[in-house]
């Protein structure tokens, strides 16, 4: 079941769901939209190796906006905080965003309940399009698990920048 915006509202302000900062005006029908934060992560390797930590340049995102060429890669943050120890946190790019050529993935769509921290947003540019710190990039949307709750506890708690892949921990 997932929850209609006021909900979202009622839990923010209750404390069962971390949305930081949060702002009602970016709540939706059924979403809370979510903010592109500051810095983003380039991979420098021309080869990613899954058994390696990967080698990547961090910058942060200028006033004038960061220039995407097609075909360019990096990884973005969400600028707030979010995460739930009683829903299911859900988050896909928001469709404008999607309409003007860049492709914004998450790293995992559905958020291990219990995790909590900025997300990492995969953005993928299939037109020249230039990114703003701030601008509204992707949305969240909350939903009620059935049965017990394990929470989450892996490498990706508590993020707070884009991370890059650590499936090299895996490896080991």
């Amino acid at each position: 079941m997932i929850l209609t915006g006021k909900k979202i509202f009622e839990e923010a302000k209750a404390g069962r769901i971390d949305l930081d900062p949060f702002s009602p005006d970016r709540i939706t029908t059924n979403s809370y939209d979510l903010a592109l934060g500051r810095t983003v992560i380039r991979y420098t390797a021309d080869i990613i190796d899954p058994r390696e930590p990967a080698p990547f340049e961090e910058m942060i995102i200028p006033e004038d906006g960061l220039l995407l060429n097609k075909g360019d890669f990096v990884l973005g943050h969400s600028k707030e905080r979010l995460g739930s120890d009683f829903y299911v946190p859900i988050i896909h790019g928001k469709s404008g965003t999607a309409r003007m050529g860049l492709f914004v993935h998450v790293t995992a769509d559905l958020i291990d309940i219990g995790s909590h921290g900025v997300t990492t947003f995969q953005l993928y540019a299939t037109l020249p399009v230039r990114l703003y710190a701030g601008m509204l990039i992707a949305q969240v949307s909350f939903w009620k698990p059935l049965g017990n709750i394990e929470l989450y506890n892996g490498k990706y708690q508590n993020s707070t920048g884009p991370r890059p892949s650590m499936t090299y921990k895996d490896f080991k």
